[in-house]
């Protein structure tokens, strides 16, 4: 079951479409989190809900149950994002969304803005973050917005 999941998730990031988006300079990871902004500007939550409720760029309504009313057929993979913002810091989420497998080797969730040692990765997208650096800002600020 599990690696059917994982091979239904690398299926859709194929059919992700291609965005040329470059990296932002490196970032360090500090314990379980990225506590420095990737672009060192704020990120728009208003922009970030629009991405996170996006099926065809953020994904996560395939895995995530949330708060977005208007997402009919939400997944149940993925922790709610319900109080994500009370969960987990700014530098958590980020390295949440930046590299996933830093977290939990096991997890589903693709790595929206690691670009190296990843496998089935369609030719046209590889090296290519899945979100671009300011992108990963705006859906921290919206998953922050979170709170319980």
């Amino acid at each position: 079951m599990k690696m059917a999941i994982r091979q239904g998730v690398a299926i859709l990031l194929l059919c992700v479409p291609a965005f040329a988006v470059a990296l932002a300079a490196g970032y360090e990871v500090v314990g379980d989190a990225i506590p420095v902004s990737l672009t060192g500007a704020p990120g728009d939550a208003a922009r970030g809900r629009t991405i996170v409720g996006n099926r065809q760029v953020g994904l996560c309504p395939l895995c995530h149950n949330g708060p977005l009313p208007e997402e009919r057929f939400q997944g149940n993979l993925a922790p709610n994002l319900a109080g994500a913002g009370s969960r987990w810091s700014e530098g958590q989420l980020r390295l949440r969304l930046a590299d996933s497998k830093r977290i939990n080797p096991d997890t589903i969730m693709p790595a929206y803005y690691r670009t190296e040692g990843l496998t089935q990765v369609a030719k046209n997208v590889q090296g290519q973050p899945l979100l671009a650096a300011q992108q990963i800002e705006d859906v921290v600020a919206y998953l922050m917005t979170l709170k319980q």
